[in-house]
């Protein structure tokens, strides 16, 4: 009778560690509360399952134990035993399933004003392209990141020499505007994770994939390699600061751009033409 008493505390000492763990998600900053709604519903089904199953064999060890004389009755099938299973089974898996499809198409359809971010996850670096003043991203090769061109934006792109970037340094988002999050790696497999946002994705070499998201609160945020990447991964740190639009806009006015970045990389002595020399708020 001992297995029965420790099934039965491991059944209802899993249910209190759940109901009263200190640990939880952290607090949400975007509009992904979907997700958190998904996982909840999950842990219910996984759990009810769980603590049935657990209590069930706890009963059958208890009910059929050992008793001299008692002979077992051999019943080599029950149709309507198996048909139950299957019928809960699917419906367990269907319940689980279809919350998560809901999301996956909010997940992977952008609003349409949303603006556009470009993460680029390097061993083991964060850097980022935001858009200039003509609001598109130029366009970005492998091949072409070199010393003076760590994104490798094509320089012959006019969409691109007015892009701002941002290499190793602070990210900044506006609060409560649609973002999407385009993903690029250069070297190997990274994951770009910002806990409080939920949302994350693989960034694969080769290819740009992308999220999105609305942020809805202001604050400072870790960002966070989820995928293994080498020595360096437990490392690969960033930060994104979600500002008011007010601090938003003075933050972006401040920052470079791709050809002022390309100026400050020329030999001394090499004239600067005075477009290039301007600030973004100045042109």
């Amino acid at each position: 009778m001992a297995v029965v008493l420790v099934l039965v505390v491991i059944a209802v000492g899993s249910v209190l560690f759940h109901l009263l763990s200190p640990w939880w998600w952290t607090p949400i900053a975007s509009n992904w509360s979907y997700i958190d709604h998904t996982l909840v519903i999950t842990f219910w089904i996984t759990g009810v399952v769980f603590v049935a199953v657990v209590l069930f064999l706890a009963y059958c060890v208890w009910r059929f134990r050992h008793d001299p004389g008692r002979r077992a009755a051999y019943e080599p099938e029950n149709r309507r035993l198996e048909g139950g299973l299957a019928a809960g089974t699917a419906l367990g898996v269907v319940a689980m399933l279809a919350p998560g499809l809901f999301v996956w198409h909010q997940f992977i359809t952008v609003p349409p004003d949303a603006a556009q971010v470009e993460v680029v996850g390097q061993q083991w670096l964060w850097s980022f392209r935001l858009p200039g003043a003509d609001g598109k991203l130029g366009r970005a090769e492998t091949r072409d990141v070199s010393p003076d061109n760590a994104l490798g934006i094509d320089k012959a792109d006019a969409s691109g020499l007015d892009d701002i970037v941002i290499e190793g340094g602070e990210l900044h988002l506006p609060v409560g505007k649609p973002v999407k999050v385009l993903l690029r790696s250069i070297d190997v497999l990274h994951n770009f994770y910002v806990p409080e946002f939920r949302a994350k994705m693989d960034m694969i070499p080769g290819m740009v994939t992308y999220f999105w998201l609305t942020p809805t609160r202001t604050g400072t945020f870790d960002i966070l390699c989820a995928e293994l990447c080498g020595v360096g991964h437990s490392l690969m740190r960033g930060t994104v600061v979600v500002d008011s639009e007010a601090d938003y806009q003075t933050w972006l006015a401040e920052q470079p751009t791709f050809t002022q970045l390309q100026a400050q990389a020329e030999p001394v002595g090499t004239p600067v033409p005075a477009e290039i020399a301007q600030a973004p708020g100045e042109r």
